[in-house]
């Protein structure tokens, strides 16, 4: 069948549901004129606005389809609504692939995992010592049986940028790849001592006390704006799709940055940058401590350290160097 129906798990997470643009955009480009459809986990789906054009959107809300059963009623959902050709399954959990098999798409691939094979017509392994981008177009790759050249990691948007900005995000839903208190007071303090540009502090409502402490501790607040807590998702993207530059830990609005087009300089900690930093290289800069014997960790939490040193080690005037000179070639372009 040259143009099949097929439908696609998108992750679950943030970071990872940018990511999977390319993805979509491989699909579109091996299957012209094929109808593409869309699963999103409830929470994200707001990025489906800014995805490559695609048909219909199923939105799955984890509180309302629990577990195992509540994918496969999901599933049981879709397939009586349309019949899918193809079902890609980019989430390696066992309950996905349980929502690809109710579905009821002829053809249902995904990576090998939890067993997976039985509910699934084609698994494959997932590639290691690769970024995320390149192991979701190589799922792809192994099941049509040939190269695929990878596609850029783009959101949509129309933003007019303001220059004279830089956007600062200072979270991370894991404690070792946020900037602790003291250290995101330094260097913002350093960074406005050596900086003209307006600053603008983001954060979700969850993340709103944590930057407000850091704001508070700040000696001067000139030319800084708390906007943790006060925009909708949606407002988010606008807002970063609006500013060119942005200093960032390792983080979903750090891929969403880089995938609008916003410059992103990623702090890492935890997390190895090989696999999971923002994709577009044009459009990132990456900062890394580099001197701890356990640099790249993949933790949650930092299990040596009451802070993870790897970030409260990062030079200040060094950040702030990076900063300057990405802000003056942007602001040259």
């Amino acid at each position: 069948m040259n143009t099949p129906n097929i439908l696609i798990r998108l992750p679950n997470w943030l970071g990872d549901m940018v990511m999977s643009t390319a993805f979509v955009h491989a699909v579109k480009e091996a299957y012209p004129g094929a109808t593409i459809d869309l699963i999103a986990k409830k929470g994200v789906d707001f990025l489906l606005d800014y995805f490559p054009d695609h048909g219909h959107r199923y939105i799955f809300s984890k509180d309302e389809y629990k577990g195992l059963s509540g994918a496969l009623k999901f599933g049981k959902k879709i397939k009586a609504r349309k019949r899918y050709d193809i079902f890609f399954c980019l989430p390696d959990s066992f309950s996905s692939a349980m929502m690809a098999y109710a579905s009821g798409a002829k053809k249902r691939a995904g990576f090998k995992n939890e067993i997976r094979s039985l509910l699934l017509t084609d698994t494959f392994t997932r590639k290691k010592d690769t970024h995320r981008v390149e192991e979701y177009v190589n799922l792809l790759q192994q099941y049509l049986k040939k190269d695929i050249t990878i596609p850029e990691v783009r959101l949509e948007n129309n933003a007019t940028q303001i220059k004279n900005s830089l956007l600062i995000n200072i979270n991370s839903e894991a404690a070792s790849r946020r900037l602790p208190v003291a250290k995101a007071i330094s260097m913002i303090q350093t960074l406005r001592e050596k900086l003209p540009q307006d600053f603008v502090l983001l954060g979700s409502p969850k993340e709103k006390t944590f930057v407000d402490e850091v704001y508070e501790g700040l000696a001067s607040k000139k030319g800084i704006r708390n906007m943790a807590g006060k925009t909708t998702l949606p407002q988010l993207i606008e807002t970063i799709a609006g500013i060119p530059v942005m200093l960032t830990t390792d983080s979903g609005p750090a891929h969403v940055a880089n995938a609008l087009g916003t410059h992103s300089i990623v702090l890492f900690g935890a997390g190895n940058e090989n696999n999971t930093a923002p994709y577009n290289k044009k459009d990132r800069t990456i900062i890394r401590l580099g001197e701890l014997g356990c640099e790249p960790c993949t933790k949650n939490t930092c299990k040596l350290y009451d802070q993870p040193k790897c970030l409260t080690l990062l030079d200040d005037n060094f950040i702030a160097q990076q900063v300057e000179e990405v802000l003056n070639k942007t602001n040259h372009k």
